[in-house]
């Protein structure tokens, strides 16, 4: 079957699917989640308790920086190879799993489970590569995740794919053939989560879906869909989760080829990451905005500064990017009239970077606007809440601007964000 795919981006893998357990217990959400609500973790972590679960395969990154993660990865990497040895997973060879995500407001995300060539990956902006990354990929944060990778035996990534697919001739037309195909999982999630149901594609729905792709990445449609010259290069998928995810089995996939004959680089396991694929124009795809939290600083120190930033800005909302914030002395906004970048994430990512650097602090990415004003109020903390970005703003901008400033976007609630189940051999 996978020769249907050669050539694209995407194609079928080696699924592992866990057995003999409990999917309520096993699938844990990503694990760039409530990086500043220990205490979802910790209802986690007594939720599991003994079970065999993703949790014990996963850092959450609020653990990165933390005094035990050297032992914490050791301890990772043998749960894993212990679960292979126990016989913890069932594989299912070359296969593409279509899932339907409900989510807690009802709506089901639909999309497809295979591997992604991470030769046809960059993340450098302005890349002409067939994968992209979305937003600015921030290189400090790849060692960390290398260290976590680069000796486990298998992978549980929370990577999702993005392509533009108006006409929904990809992904779609799959939930019409569901009936045909064998029922892999169907089962609550943890946390609020929603409900998760996989069929295993057979071969005729992968040779229709292999075609419409194909239809979907034909040069002469992409150049006209976007008003682009001929030549240039088609975007297949944008990044549209877990690009730091990506970016570090890229590196990790670097270091195997350095140390591979290159005749034999298709076949090393490094070279492929797992990933779903979402359409972009699904009706269940919400754009929501990141909000950022700045942490030990003056509220009234660090607003002075974003005005004196822009000499042109004002408080109060008006024509230009608005920036609303909320601390503890109250709420407001300042407006930046006639901005110089094209997204309001922008022009507060460039001012909160110098702030920081130049008198301390530190900045965390919230999603959720109630979580982020909690924490804004809290004595020390500042919150800025920032605007949703429009779906159709996406691949327009990646084609034509290269990548958009680092979180930027999120797709959904950190409660909707993919849950780890399915993994991959990558050693």
């Amino acid at each position: 079957m996978s020769e249907l795919f050669e050539g694209l981006a995407f194609s079928p893998a080696d699924i592992l699917l866990p057995v003999e357990c409990e999917y309520t217990k096993w699938s844990v959400v990503a694990c760039d989640q409530y990086t500043s609500q220990p205490e979802y973790w910790q209802r986690v972590e007594e939720f599991v308790g003994s079970a065999p679960s993703a949790l014990r395969l996963i850092l959450p990154e609020s653990c990165l920086d933390g005094p035990n993660v050297e032992t914490d990865i050791m301890e990772i990497n043998n749960t894993m190879t212990r679960y292979l040895r126990e016989g913890r997973f069932r594989t299912l060879p070359g296969a593409l799993i279509y899932v339907e995500r409900t989510l807690k407001n009802g709506k089901v995300r639909r999309g497809l489970v295979g591997k992604v060539d991470l030769e046809q990956y960059d993340y450098e902006p302005g890349a002409p590569s067939a994968v992209r990354a979305t937003e600015g990929t921030v290189m400090s944060r790849i060692p960390p995740r290398v260290a976590v990778r680069k000796n486990a035996p298998i992978e549980l990534p929370h990577i999702m794919l993005l392509c533009d697919d108006p006409e929904q001739t990809v992904i779609e037309p799959l939930g019409e053939r569901k009936g045909s195909m064998e029922l892999l999982y169907d089962f609550d999630l943890m946390e609020d989560g929603g409900h998760l149901t996989g069929w295993l594609l057979d071969e005729a729905s992968a040779a229709r879906t292999a075609a419409a792709l194909r239809a979907l990445f034909d040069p002469a449609a992409f150049q006209a869909r976007y008003g682009l010259e001929p030549g240039i290069p088609v975007l297949q998928f944008a990044v549209g989760d877990g690009n730091h995810s990506l970016a570090t089995a890229r590196e990790c996939y670097e270091r195997q080829k350095r140390l591979t004959d290159p005749a034999h680089w298709a076949e090393l396991p490094s070279r492929y990451a797992l990933c779903e694929v979402v359409d972009l124009h699904d009706d269940s795809l919400e754009f929501e905005p990141i909000h950022r939290v700045v942490f030990d600083v003056n509220g009234k120190d660090l607003l002075a500064s974003l005005r004196q930033s822009f000499p042109s800005s004002h408080n109060g909302e008006g024509a230009g990017h608005v920036l609303r914030y909320v601390w503890a002395g109250g709420e407001g906004a300042v407006t930046v009239p006639s901005p110089e970048q094209q997204l309001p994430a922008a022009t507060l990512q460039t001012f909160l970077d110098g702030y920081v650097k130049e008198h301390g602090g530190s900045i965390d990415y919230i999603h959720g606007a109630d979580v982020a004003q909690d924490l804004g109020r809290r004595s020390g903390n500042m919150a800025f809440l920032l605007p949703p970005m429009g779906k159709d703003e996406l691949f327009p901008t990646v084609i034509h601007d290269g990548v958009l400033p680092r979180k930027t976007f999120s797709m959904g609630q950190a409660n909707d964000k993919r849950f780890y189940l399915e993994a991959r051999r990558i050693r």
